[in-house]
C-alpha cells in the first residue's frame, strides 16, 4: 500500500486571484460533450487547466475539445467498464504525470417528453431504464471517483465535484408535466431514475468527503437548476413560479461555483453541498 502523502498544495495567503488558477492542472469530466460538460470544460480551460473531455460517443468528445480549445483532450471512454476506466486513469497518469480533478458530470437525464402518453410513469417504468440510469449517473460516478481518486490520494492532492441536480434535494414537482386533456395515466411523469441517481450522488459526496481528505482529496457536490435550452413555453410559464428569480439558468450560471469548488480558492470545501438554482429549494 502506498504511503500517505499530504496535500501538496498550498493557497496563497491574501491572493484570491492567484487561488483561482488551474494552471497545468489536469481535469476529467465525465460526459464532457454534452451542454454542461462543455461549460465545465471552459472554465477549467480559460483558468490555465487542461481538461480531458470524457464521452462515450467520440464525436460529441472532439467537437467538444474542439470548441474549449486548445489545451482540451477527448477521450471517448464508457465509464460503466471499470477496466477500461482503469487503463484510462493509468494512460492520463502517464501522459501528464497528473490528475488534479474529477468532476462526475455523466448522466443520461431521461427528458419528459411532453407528447408521449405517461413516459415515466413509476407503474410503467422500464427496468432497463432504471439500470441504465443508474450505471451511467451514479456507478460510473463510483467507478470514476475509485480509478481517478487513487491516483490524486496517492499524489497527495486533488478534488472530486459531484453534479447533483436540485431534484437531489427536493422532489420533482409533476405537476409541471401535466397536460389537462388527458387522464391520469396517461400523463407524463419525470422518471424515478433520476431523482436516486442525483440523490445518490449526495451520498458519494460525503463519503467521499470523509474517505480521502486525510490524503488531500476534496470531494463536494453542486446542485444545478434546469437550464432553459428551449424549453416548451407552457413548462417555462410553470417553472418559472417555482423560482424566486423567476427564470431558468443560462448554461454558463454554474461556471463561477465549479471554478470556485475545484480551485485553492475553496480549499476549506469538503463534502460541502451547495445549490445553484436560483432559490428554488428554498421553497
Amino acid at each position: 500500500m502506498a504511503a500517505k502523502k499530504k496535500h501538496t498544495y498550498k493557497a496563497v495567503e491574501n491572493s484570491l486571484a492567484a487561488n483561482l488558477r488551474l494552471d497545468g492542472r489536469v481535469a476529467i469530466i465525465t460526459g464532457g460533450g454534452g451542454m454542461l460538460g462543455r461549460q465545465h470544460a471552459k472554465v477549467i480551460h480559460e483558468f490555465g487547466g487542461i481538461p480531458i473531455i470524457v464521452d462515450i460517443h467520440q464525436a460529441s468528445a472532439r467537437a467538444a475539445a474542439k470548441e474549449v480549445g486548445e489545451r482540451a483532450v477527448a477521450l471517448t471512454l464508457d465509464i460503466t467498464q471499470p477496466d477500461k476506466v482503469r487503463q484510462a486513469a493509468r494512460r492520463i497518469q502517464r501522459r501528464f504525470g497528473r490528475v488534479d480533478i474529477l468532476i462526475n458530470n455523466a448522466a443520461r437525464n431521461p427528458k419528459v417528453e411532453l407528447g408521449t402518453l405517461g413516459a415515466g410513469r413509476l407503474e410503467d417504468f422500464d427496468l432497463d431504464a432504471w439500470n441504465a440510469d443508474l450505471a451511467v449517473g451514479l456507478t460510473g460516478a463510483v467507478i470514476c471517483s475509485r480509478y481517478f481518486g487513487e491516483l490524486m490520494a496517492d499524489a497527495g492532492h486533488g478534488v472530486i465535484l459531484n453534479i447533483s441536480s436540485d431534484l437531489g434535494l427536493i422532489g420533482p414537482n409533476q405537476t409541471l408535466y401535466e397536460q389537462p386533456d388527458r387522464p391520469p395515466h396517461e400523463q407524463d411523469k419525470k422518471p424515478v431514475s433520476y431523482s436516486v441517481v442525483k440523490s445518490g450522488l449526495l451520498g458519494l459526496t460525503r463519503y467521499l468527503a470523509t474517505y480521502w481528505a486525510d490524503r488531500g482529496v476534496r470531494t463536494n457536490a453542486i446542485c444545478p437548476g434546469g437550464v432553459a435550452e428551449n424549453p416548451p413555453a407552457e413548462f417555462l410559464a410553470k417553472i418559472t413560479k417555482l423560482i424566486p428569480m423567476q427564470r431558468m439558468a443560462r448554461k454558463d450560471d454554474y461556471q463561477g461555483m465549479v471554478l470556485l469548488m475545484c480551485s485553492d480558492a475553496g480549499a476549506y470545501m469538503n463534502g460541502s453541498v451547495v445549490s445553484v438554482d436560483g432559490g428554488r429549494t428554498c421553497w
